[in-house]
């Protein structure tokens, strides 16, 4: 079994937190595990938990809409993932507790895909992974550079569907990444 199925199976059984014991499916993820670009979002939504993949309701059928805009997939070029692989229930933030338990699985996948940019969807991923104080709406499309890897945070998808004025600027994060890869391709 490869290192990959092997975290995959231990996800699948996990009971490391409350979350386990309301989630329909445990939501791992989905895209290509050599992709050099990783999108992490907070944790499933209601759409997430019934099918067992991430972004799957209205926000993820936008987020695929501007991916795709971009020249992005989530079939080919990325993978996406959360930070908790569980529901929290009524969609609420997941709290520190449930980010403790389950951050070490996001760890592993990182280190196994080993992506070159890390595109936070949101706030909650944004500082979480980025910066304790990430502020969306005045640092969005910044890259910054950690152990090697490049990070940028970007508005998540529900938050555009809530403020469509904001998705152009969404849209052209996305843009800039692209440009980003094309320039590295060069």
């Amino acid at each position: 079994m490869s290192q990959w199925e092997s975290l995959r199976e231990r996800v699948l059984a996990c009971k490391g937190c409350e979350l386990a014991a309301t989630r329909t499916n445990v939501v791992f993820g989905v895209g290509n595990p050599q992709a050099k670009v990783l999108l992490i979002g907070e944790g499933p939504g209601e759409q997430e938990d019934l099918r067992g993949e991430p972004f799957v309701g209205r926000a993820g059928q936008l987020l695929d809409k501007m991916l795709l805009a971009a020249g992005f997939s989530r079939e080919s070029n990325v993978y996406i993932a959360n930070m908790v692989k569980c529901r929290p229930p009524g969609n609420r933030d997941p709290n520190p507790q449930e980010v403790a338990a389950c951050i070490g699985y996001l760890r592993e996948q990182t280190k196994l895909i080993a992506p070159r940019y890390i595109v936070c969807l949101g706030r909650v991923a944004a500082q979480a992974i980025i910066d304790p104080g990430f502020k969306v709406t005045q640092q969005h499309g910044q890259f910054i550079q950690k152990a090697g890897i490049w990070l940028m945070g970007t508005y998540h998808p529900a938050a555009l569907l809530r403020n469509p004025n904001n998705k152009p600027d969404g849209f052209d994060d996305f843009c800039k990444l692209r440009d980003r890869l094309a320039a590295e391709a060069d």
